[in-house]
């Protein structure tokens, strides 16, 4: 069996994610986030779907920049592979898990420097919905289109709940000097063992945090791609765009 390909923000490039593919004999392709098809997201990926390459994904917050994106990914063919608070099983049987989007100060930004202390301001879309003018509301939720890309806490709820062997995400975990320790509770609750993320395109080394974290967390770089096996161990297939000048500024400069 194939590797599974975790593919870090493609940003409207897909190429490099089939040529891949294609290479390596994926078993199946997992997109972090922030995609930005040019076209509907079924379209874009057409080449794997013809060879059942299994597809899943997260959304991440420039997916819901405009009226056109939100339309290429939640209105694709692929909408149903977005794995955004569920869990599916991917083909060598391990549980995958999603957290797509970004936590937003508007809405919840789980950090103590935060407005409110880094409580919620709403949490469900629902309670949003209320709470939004009318003429701002847009789709189903009746929140604003661009909060299809926010993070409400009964999205964490609802995982935490769940259990995962894998939790892909697309803000990072508290490793990250940009990342979030309310992603760590909720990964060691939910039992997975690795947290793989995108966002910040870049890769950066936390392997010295794995013990005390209680999982092995991963990020992967601007249109990088890596493969994570049964083991948690991970290979990069296509080194990030940026790898090289943010690895060298973590060991240089943030030490």
């Amino acid at each position: 069996m194939g590797p599974i390909l975790f593919c870090g923000d493609p940003h409207g490039a897909f190429r490099h994610i089939i040529e891949a593919a294609s290479r390596t004999m994926a078993s199946a392709v997992v997109l972090l986030g922030d995609m930005e098809p040019q076209r509907p997201l079924h379209l874009e990926l057409a080449p794997l779907l013809e060879r059942t390459v299994p597809v899943w994904f997260i959304h991440g917050n420039h997916d819901a920049d405009s009226d056109e994106l939100w339309m290429r990914v939640w209105g694709s063919e692929l909408a149903d592979r977005n794995v955004h608070g569920r869990v599916v099983e991917l083909p060598d049987g391990r549980r995958l898990a999603g957290l797509g989007g970004v936590f937003r100060e508007s809405v919840f930004y789980p950090s103590m420097s935060a407005a409110r202390g880094g409580e919620p301001a709403f949490r469900t879309r629902q309670e949003h919905g209320k709470a939004t003018p009318r003429q701002d509301r847009w789709g189903g939720h009746g929140i604003a289109r661009r909060h299809w890309g926010t993070i409400y806490p009964e999205d964490v709820d609802r995982l935490a709940d769940l259990r995962a062997d894998i939790l892909i995400t697309h803000e990072a975990p508290g490793y990250h000097p940009n990342g979030f320790e309310l992603l760590d509770t909720l990964v060691q609750s939910m039992g997975a063992k690795v947290v793989i993320h995108g966002h910040h395109h870049d890769r950066l080394d936390s392997s010295d945090r794995w013990w005390q974290q209680g999982f092995r967390s991963y990020g992967v770089g601007l249109r990088g791609i890596t493969a994570v096996d049964a083991d948690g161990n991970a290979e990069v297939i296509v080194p990030g765009e940026l790898d090289d000048a943010r690895n060298y500024r973590q060991r240089h400069f943030d030490a």
